[in-house]
């Protein structure tokens, strides 16, 4: 298992923060029923943070003309939706929580073209709401594939505090190539033309890069 690299000034930052809190006790002659407390909440909340940013190590799954899951989760959204601000047309909307425990990088569901990478700005609605779709902290992917034309969406969800995004339009991307990453809870949404057939269901736990979501 590896760190992800978007992780490494928040584990810097936290080790030091916990040296530092326990360092102060051990001075001011805490009991040491007391120290072996915050020794033992700290080892623990350390551990935790560097958990959320590991890379496990997986066999990915290619399929040409079909969508591999962006993001370990949970399946939230299943629906044929109008998508009003860069496909302008009908298509179909799945969506993927992540829980603060799931895997965060985030993966291109297809191989294809860049068309649009655009970050928005937002509220911190829980990534579970329906409305963060469009009123939470996102960015928008536009993708020319074999498929047709899709948008990934990245949505920062309450607890969330920065989306990083990889795309630049303009570029060929690979499936399952790092689209990104989304720091402590979040949401990634896909929509696709409707003629696809969606192969997950609500509910079902997916993960990024070997789950297959969609395909002709």
């Amino acid at each position: 298992m590896k760190i992800h690299k978007e992780g490494y000034s928040t584990i810097i930052f936290v080790f030091g923060i916990l040296c530092l809190l326990n360092l102060y006790l051990l001075q001011i002659n805490t009991p040491v029923v007391l120290l072996s407390i915050v020794g033992g909440a700290s080892l623990i909340f350390f551990l935790a943070i560097v958990s959320f940013f590991r890379i496990p190590k997986r066999e990915f799954v290619e399929v040409a003309e079909g969508l591999i899951a962006p993001a370990d989760g949970e399946v939230v959204v299943i629906e044929d939706v109008f998508e009003p601000d860069f496909l302008k047309c009908e298509c179909k909307q799945v969506s993927i929580f992540m829980s603060p425990l799931n895997v965060h990088v985030n993966r291109y569901p297809i191989a294809g073209k860049v068309m649009v990478s655009e970050h928005h700005d937002g509220v911190k609605l829980p990534a579970f709401n329906p409305k963060s779709s469009t009123k939470n902290e996102r960015t928008s992917i536009v993708l020319d594939t074999t498929c047709g034309t899709i948008l990934c969406r990245q949505i920062a969800g309450a607890v969330a505090r920065r989306i990083v995004t990889y795309a630049e339009p303009n570029t060929q991307v690979s499936q399952n190539q790092e689209l990104g990453f989304i720091k402590f809870g979040s949401r990634v949404d896909v929509f696709i033309p409707k003629d696809l057939n969606v192969c997950v269901s609500l509910n079902q736990k997916v993960r990024g890069g070997q789950t297959l979501i969609a395909k002709k």
